[in-house]
Parts: structure tokens; sequence; C-alpha cells
């Protein structure tokens, strides 16, 4: 199923202009910014721009394949859609409409707990490849209960993050005095504060559900969470949104995939808007990239539809990508195609991936 949006989206810096138009600009702050100082939130990028490639040459790549496997479902793209509150926000249906895009395309959709209203009916309406994630505001019965939902709906993991113990210092929204009511109430946050390792044993002892830990960002807690059954170590830092003055995500990836050895499967994100920002994670050993920002504006642009065109066109760039460098398929990358500590020509930011975007341009407002 084609999206229909090939004429008015022909480049992935298009769904940024739109969404720019069409959101609140409460919304787009909360959606564009970091914690605090938005170091880590920059760090992302820079990690990513400062790794350069090393293509071969004189290969046949009349026959490229970008598709991959995940939890033994074949995925069109190694990519996945990212927990997000709000989602209503940016567009009719929330998280259904996230659901009907990525169904619709053929990669998972992780649905936030924020969100959680929609369990059954994403379960029902649009049964693609689906995954919960918690944030714990309430007692084991709490969890169990969203658990429950889940077994009963038919989604296919289970997802607690775990960066988010304490709420953090977001000054876009702190100093505009935004309200926005999906971030909970304080009387909910000793929960998630009180989450440890005891708690995730506890869950695999009663749940047979593959369980994925996101928020991982060394290699001591990647193997802490294998020693605890995880089947899926997922690498982020909340997108530059929580700790400040972390490191970039990507720059975290190789020490946990070492750390793992092939014992669970790796999810990463944090600033991932390009195709060569798939490949390069893929070849440092991820199974999956997580896409935040970049589908909530699709969304906000075009709904489903335009989550579907932002993922062909995706699909396009790795494509492009592969190709050039010499290879046919993930399969055939190793970290031999990388070159490390490439000068990052971009100054980086939220943006910095789309050079030829210009937000400043009348009726856009600002960067």
């Amino acid at each position: 199923m084609a999206s229909g949006l090939d004429n008015e989206f022909k480049t992935l810096h298009e769904f940024v202009k739109a969404a720019r138009m069409r959101l609140d600009p409460v919304l787009w702050d909360y959606l564009v910014g970091g914690s605090e100082t938005e170091t880590t939130l920059k760090r992302n990028r820079m990690a990513i721009d400062s790794i350069g490639f090393r293509p071969r040459i004189l290969n046949d790549v009349s026959n490229i394949d970008p598709s991959s496997t995940f939890m033994g479902k074949k995925v069109r793209l190694p990519v996945l859609i990212a927990p997000v509150g709000g989602l209503p926000s940016f567009s009719p249906g929330g998280g259904v409409t996230v659901a009907k895009g990525a169904r619709a395309f053929g990669i998972p959709m992780i649905l936030s707990s924020v969100n959680a209203a929609q369990i059954e009916e994403i379960g029902k309406q649009e049964p693609g490849f689906n995954i919960f994630q918690l944030y714990v505001r309430g007692d084991e019965a709490f969890i169990d209960s969203h658990a429950d939902r889940v077994v009963a709906a038919g989604y296919d993991a289970f997802c607690f993050t775990v960066d988010s113990a304490i709420y953090s210092r977001r000054e876009r929204d702190i100093s505009k005095r935004a309200q926005l009511p999906w971030r909970g109430t304080v009387g909910g946050l000793k929960f998630q504060a009180g989450l440890s390792w005891k708690g995730i044993e506890r869950f695999k002892k009663k749940y047979k559900i593959p369980l994925i830990i996101k928020g991982i960002a060394t290699a001591e807690d990647a193997r802490m969470a294998v020693e605890h059954g995880v089947e899926v170590v997922y690498v982020s830092n909340h997108g530059g949104r929580q700790l400040d003055h972390g490191r970039g995500s990507i720059d975290v990836l190789p020490e946990v995939v070492d750390a793992i050895k092939g014992r669970a499967k790796i999810v990463v994100d944090g600033g991932f808007y390009r195709g060569s920002d798939i490949i390069k994670a893929i070849t440092l050993g991820a199974d999956m990239v997580g896409l935040g920002r970049l589908y909530c504006y699709a969304m906000a642009a075009a709904g489903a539809p335009g989550i579907e065109r932002m993922l062909e066109i995706l699909e396009n760039e790795v494509i492009s990508s592969l190709g050039l460098l010499g290879v046919t398929s993930f399969e055939q990358l190793d970290r031999s195609y990388l070159h490390f500590g490439a000068p990052v020509v971009t100054e980086p930011h939220v943006h910095s991936a789309f050079p030829h975007l210009n937000l400043a341009d009348p009726g856009y407002g600002g960067r």
C-alpha cells in the first residue's frame, strides 16, 4: 500500500516545515526541546555526524534489499516507532493513527502508556507489530493490570522505560509556563522512582511476553538486563530530554553490543533522522533504530499517510546509501565500512540533519 503523498512530500525536511505550520508553539517546543542546556540532544547528532563512511566499489548493487527481521518477524526497514506521549495533540486518532502508518509500511510501533486508553483499540483495529511501553505510576497491581491488557490484546512485547525516575527540567517548557497534562501528576512519580531490578525480576517470573528495557546507557546496565532475562536492550537517552550532559546514543552503542555478545536484541534511538543514520547504527550492531520526533513531524503534517510517506522516503535514502557503499543488504556491512572521528561540518542541533531546512522563512517561525 502506497501513501499517495509522493508529490506533496519529496524530502524529509518538508515534514518538519509542515509540522511547524500546523502545531501550536507550545507543543512545537515540547517536541523539539531537550532538558536544561540541551547538550545531550546536541551530542546525539554530533555523535552520528562524527562517523564517516568507507565505501567499496565495483560490486553488483543492482538488487538491494533493505529489509530485516526483529523478534522473529520480517520488517521492511530495521526501524520502529518509538513511544511518545500526547499523540492526539499531533493528530486526531493518536496512537491509532500511528499504528495505521506503521502497519501500512511494515514496521513495529511502541505505544506509550500515556496513550494507554488505546491499547485494546489498536490491538483490534491495527493488529500489526505492536509493543506497549509503561511508565510506572502505581504499585505492582498497576503494572500487572497494564500487562494483562497488553497480553490480552495480542501485543508482541512489553517495554519499561527506565531513564525517567525523576522528571527532567525542560527549560523550553518551564520558561513558557507550558501546561502539558500528559506529563502526569507528582503523586505518581514515586512509583517510577522506586522501580528496580527486583521489579524486573518479578515481572519476568510472572509474564512470558518478551520484555524490553528502554533507557540503557552503559555496558554495565546492559549486562544486568541480560542477566535478568530481558530479551531486548533499548539504548536511549530519551532524545536528550532526561539527563543533561549525557553521551550521544550511538557513542554508547558499541560498548553495549560488546557487553551483550548476542544474548539479546538491541534497539537504539536518539537523533536518528536519515537513511545514512540508520545504516551507521545497524553497522555498529543495533538490530533496530527507534524514530521519535521524525514520525511526530510526519504525523502532524499528514496523519497516518504522512508517517507512511516519511518511511518511504527514509527507505529510499537507505537503499541509495547501501548501494553507494557497495552492498546490497545490511548483512554485508561491518565496522570496516565506518570511519570514526570524521570532522563534524554542521553545528549539531535538533534539526542539523536537515541543512536545507530554513524555518526562518516567512510563515515558519524560528529554528
